[in-house]
């Protein structure tokens, strides 16, 4: 027999069942589990605030949390300013025709080295040769009557004369009463006749003479015209583009009216365009010194200097346009490359340096936060300069030796209480502010 049956038995009790004492088991090990869970729980919560206490006595018992902070520095006076810039010719000329015809030969073709004066076409205008024979006629037959009004003008002076010998002879027999008064008179108007005669003469002298004028001057542009029929080369350079060949039809003109023969570059000396920054605008003056590099030719560079300044700001970009000459020797670069600029400029007042991750875009433009004397944070506006990577120029808002807050979170508010800490791997930005920059930063 069962003893614990037995027991019930004699005490009077019913035996309990075998399924009771299973439940009672499987009660036991849930409160043994859930004993050994809320021990883990505190522990849990122990062992943290057991760190912050050690923390707090470590910083003197401040609760305040820690920030990692930088002391922002003024950059060096004199950097390097990296920009891109383009790349253009010197001196760059369409070449249109000023004579109509057909090009009868082409000497000169794309690429081609020119010289001034050099004939790059011909151009056959049989028009041109026939108004050049009108004019040559035309200027001779000005000349003729040129000389026939001053024949007419010498007749008109040779019978001036003798009216004004005969008209004084009259004119005494008339005193004398030999002659009537009438004859006298007729004397007098013949002599007035001959003057206008010899006024209408030398009248039409002077005319005569200005046809020839009109008539030299028309020869005189139909011969220049003829002259045109030789495409020359403006200057001594490059030729970039050729659009005729032998047949074409050109018209003369300029613009859409006509059709543009040529296209010849100056490329022993070339200039780039490049934009200068508002904060580097006013230490940009022409003479600065330069060097140009482009990526087709890594080991070179050209040097150039800054030839003149446009002397305003765009108001649309903030920069300034500013033009650079350089020699291109052999014809190494060409017109339209894409190239980088390296100029040395010295700065008044340089720019503050802080870490790229001091700031933060706000409502008004970007911000940092600073901590005070007090240990206290405080945003403030900054307006930004460029990006040199690791580190961001601050051009105003900002002053040397302010802490900044390196990374600016969501628990850091203005006016809150922070432990600030500078790591030696945080230290202030230094001369690494004088590497090449990029585009500057939006304002």
């Amino acid at each position: 027999m069962n003893p614990e049956t037995d027991r019930s038995t004699a005490s009077g009790l019913p035996a309990p069942e075998p399924g009771h004492a299973t439940s009672r088991r499987t009660l036991l090990m849930i409160g043994a589990i859930a004993v050994v869970v809320l021990g883990v729980l505190f522990l849990a919560g122990l062992f943290p605030r057991l760190a912050r206490e050690q923390r707090q006595q470590e910083t003197g018992g401040s609760t305040a949390p820690r920030v990692t902070v930088a002391v922002a520095k003024r950059g060096p006076a004199e950097v390097q300013l990296t920009l891109p810039a383009s790349i253009q010719a010197m001196v760059e000329a369409p070449i249109y025709a000023r004579a109509e015809g057909y090009v009868s030969r082409r000497l000169a073709d794309m690429g081609d080295l020119v010289t001034r004066d050099q004939v790059l076409a011909e151009i056959s205008s049989p028009e041109l040769d026939q108004q050049l024979l009108e004019a040559e006629a035309t200027l001779r037959r000005a000349r003729s009557a040129h000389r026939q009004a001053q024949a007419q003008l010498t007749q008109a002076i040779a019978n001036l004369g003798l009216a004004e010998v005969t008209a004084e002879r009259w004119q005494t027999l008339v005193g004398q009463g030999v002659l009537s008064k009438q004859d006298g008179d007729e004397k007098r108007t013949t002599l007035a006749a001959r003057q206008a005669d010899e006024a209408a003469a030398r009248a039409a002298v002077q005319s005569a003479a200005e046809s020839v004028g009109a008539a030299e001057a028309a020869l005189g542009r139909v011969s220049e015209l003829k002259a045109f029929r030789l495409i020359r080369a403006p200057f001594d350079g490059r030729v970039t583009s050729r659009t005729v060949d032998v047949g074409s039809l050109v018209n003369p003109g300029s613009g859409t009216t006509a059709r543009e023969l040529f296209r010849v570059a100056r490329v022993d000396t070339l200039r780039a365009h490049v934009q200068v920054p508002q904060g580097e605008a006013t230490a940009v003056r022409a003479g600065t010194a330069c060097a140009l590099s482009v990526s087709e030719f890594p080991k070179l560079t050209f040097p150039g200097v800054v030839t003149r300044t446009a002397g305003a700001l765009d108001p649309v970009s903030r920069t300034m346009l500013a033009e650079i000459e350089l020699k291109n020797p052999g014809g190494v670069l060409l017109p339209g490359m894409y190239a980088t600029v390296a100029i040395q400029v010295m700065r008044k007042t340089p720019p503050v340096l802080i870490p790229a991750s001091a700031y933060r875009p706000g409502a008004d433009g970007p911000v940092v936060a600073i901590v005070d004397a007090s240990n206290t944070v405080r945003f403030k506006k900054v307006g930004l300069g460029r990006d040199l990577g690791a580190q961001i120029e601050v051009i105003q808002g900002l002053e040397p030796g302010a802490k900044v807050v390196t990374t600016v979170t969501d628990a850091v508010r203005d006016g809150s209480k922070v432990t600030p800490v500078m790591p030696a791997a945080a230290a202030a930005p230094g001369p690494a502010g004088a590497q090449p920059g990029k585009a500057p930063a939006a304002k």
